[in-house]
């Protein structure tokens, strides 16, 4: 796992694609947690990514080593189970 400590909140998620994934809202418990997607129920519910999936951080940009595909299907709830 890469060192979370320079994750900011703004920062860009980016899949090994360069297909964006979403936006940092927080980093908490070993996870970023997303800020919401903005639309329909999802408008103030927030997913997070395993950092476990993070390879790099560098200007305002989080890399992940799954694509953006893949990074949205490993996504998860606060509590820790799937995203739906």
């Amino acid at each position: 796992m890469h060192d979370l400590s320079a994750i900011r909140p703004g920062m860009t998620v980016l899949g090994a694609d360069d297909v964006p994934v979403g936006k940092v809202a927080a980093v908490s418990n070993d996870r970023i947690k997303l800020e919401p997607a903005g639309m329909g129920h999802h408008s103030h519910h927030h997913h997070y990514i395993p950092a476990g999936l993070v390879v790099g951080v560098e200007d305002d940009t989080v890399r992940l080593s799954a694509t953006g595909a893949n990074a949205a299907l490993l996504d998860e709830e606060e509590s820790g189970s799937p995203a739906d």
